[in-house]
């Protein structure tokens, strides 16, 4: 992977990617935190890629847990 013209070996693990269009990250903790929604960020904008999944199992139910996150999003 490059960013800038930098050549990054393995900088990250996305845990699924879908399509080449779609990141999901996915957490299994009582409460989100901040820093995991930043985390999908820096991955969307390092892959360029317009939206992403934080999906965090830990949560009481699973639409708690979901949370869609945009990278320079426009309609």
């Amino acid at each position: 992977m490059s960013f800038r013209g930098r050549v990054l070996d393995e900088g990250f693990r996305a845990d699924i990617l879908v399509e080449r269009r779609l990141l999901i990250e996915l957490k299994s903790t009582e409460r989100n935190a901040p820093v995991h929604a930043k985390q999908v960020l820096t991955y969307l904008r390092l892959m360029d890629l317009p939206l992403g999944l934080l999906m965090n199992f830990g949560m009481e139910t699973f639409r708690d847990g979901v949370k869609r996150l945009a990278n320079h999003y426009y309609r």
